[in-house]
């Protein structure tokens, strides 16, 4: 009889969520809080835009129009909104809005891989484990959203030259990976999109679903309705069903539910639409949102993958850096420049940006010297742009040299770019993420302090 009710309790506790035909990961068990609709004011979020392949710092944040002609590039610098201030001439609307961001010149690691590179960037560790966590799944865990929500949702995917780390929790487990959504040409900016994180089998219907969870939850009669374990479990069933079968989730990624108007502003490509999801969602209560910084294709070209920025030039057939090609500046700077300083206005406007912390950056940056009309991998030093979340507006953190080749002054090293943006969370960098209370801290850095208003 034990072993007949152990066998029912495994059932429950291993396969019960899959008995009810749910295609959803496991990172709905990350919490067994009450759910609420919606965020709540003061909660802190992150819009984390991943700038895959390594965006070029002397094209973009950090000109150096007195370099060599090989080195400086055919870019030059315009003013911002901060006196003194200069950014690249193909981001005019950004550099309207730099009163309301801080830049980082001064990004530095030791590893010019895009898989290795890309595992510091979204760890904030110099040297971080196969299995240490990205920034999502920690947040996911520490500050697990109050909503009915997924607390941690990946927009669009990265290519093959990286391993799948950010699928998953890393040694947090599977219950702190991130929904992800879109993949390759897949994605919110094509015509017929749709979002499938929430289909169920054909065959089975909302109701029919209930009632799977009603019968699950007659079947354990060992556990008392009052127990911890049975609160938890029945409490996580619910909310996977409540997750699928209701409106708020879907409400969420539907883009069709925003104006003709909003879509245009963000723009019509996959960065563009990527953001407004991003923005959909923070407001809908998801604690963490990484975008992949993906442009999209100009018209009439083939897709080869989504590393807009590694931009190695003619040499490796992409066409020239400074083209408008889909590995060219030329288109994908002014994307860029219309979604993310879209995004900026609108969570300002929402009243939102406070309490969103919106950062982008790439694994690394490009080198100095400019060949075959590309720049090849360089991570000695690079930018980063933070907003909101209580980052402090019109600053420029560090430098870089002449060339724009290594760290001048106040270098940020991965561990301090990490504590910085869980500081601004509301986690603190020593927060421990073992079992034991003792080891493996989310963060052995200091944040950076003089980012903060």
């Amino acid at each position: 009889m034990r072993q007949s009710l152990l066998s029912r309790r495994n059932l429950l506790q291993l396969g019960g969520v899959g008995m009810l035909g749910l295609s959803l990961p496991n990172l709905l068990h990350a919490t067994a809080n009450t759910r609420e609709p919606g965020r709540r004011r003061g909660e802190k979020s992150c819009i984390f835009i991943v700038q895959y392949g390594g965006a070029s710092h002397h094209d973009s944040w950090d000109i150096k129009p007195d370099a060599p002609d090989d080195i400086r590039g055919p870019y030059r610098p315009i003013a911002t909104s901060v006196p003194g201030t200069q950014i690249g001439e193909l981001m005019p609307k950004l550099a309207s809005l730099a009163h309301r961001y801080t830049l980082i010149r001064s990004m530095t690691h030791s590893n010019g891989g895009h898989d290795g590179g890309m595992h510091i960037c979204m760890t904030g560790h110099a040297a971080p484990t196969v299995d240490t966590p990205y920034f999502g799944s920690v947040v996911a865990k520490v500050r697990p959203s109050t909503a009915n929500m997924p607390s941690y949702v990946w927009l669009q995917n990265l290519a093959g030259d990286v391993q799948p780390r950010y699928l998953t929790g890393g040694f947090l487990g599977a219950s702190y990976s991130p929904l992800r959504v879109g993949t390759d040409m897949d994605n919110p900016a094509e015509p017929g999109f749709r979002v499938r994180a929430f289909d169920t089998p054909i065959d089975i219907s909302p109701e029919r679903m209930r009632q799977r969870l009603q019968l699950m939850q007659r079947a354990e009669p060992s556990l008392a309705p009052t127990s911890p374990s049975a609160n938890s479990m029945q409490m996580f069933q619910e909310r996977a069903v409540d997750l699928v079968t209701g409106p708020q989730a879907r409400r969420a990624f539907d883009l069709e539910m925003e104006s003709t108007r909003m879509r245009d502003r963000y723009g019509r490509h996959a960065i563009g639409q990527n953001l407004l999801m991003a923005r959909r969602l923070i407001e809908s209560g998801v604690r963490l949102v990484s975008v992949t910084a993906w442009a999209g294709l100009p018209p009439g070209e083939r897709f080869r993958n989504v590393q807009t920025w590694d931009m190695h030039g003619n040499g490796a057939g992409l066409g020239s850096i400074f083209g408008t090609g889909a590995f060219g500046l030329g288109w994908a700077l002014p994307n860029v420049d219309q979604s993310v300083s879209a995004l900026l206005e609108d969570l300002e406007v929402r009243g939102m940006l406070e309490d969103t912390l919106v950062v982008m950056v790439g694994e690394f940056g490009r080198t100095p010297r400019i060949t075959n009309g590309g720049r090849d991998h360089w991570p000695a030093v690079y930018s980063a742009m933070l907003a909101g979340g209580g980052i402090r507006g019109g600053y420029v953190h560090g430098s870089s040299d002449r060339q724009g080749g290594y760290v001048r002054d106040a270098g940020v090293r991965p561990e301090a770019f990490g504590a910085t943006l869980f500081h601004a969370l509301g986690i603190p960098p020593e927060t421990r993420l073992s079992p034991d209370g003792f080891t493996r801290p989310a963060s052995t850095g200091q944040p950076v302090m003089s980012l903060f208003a």
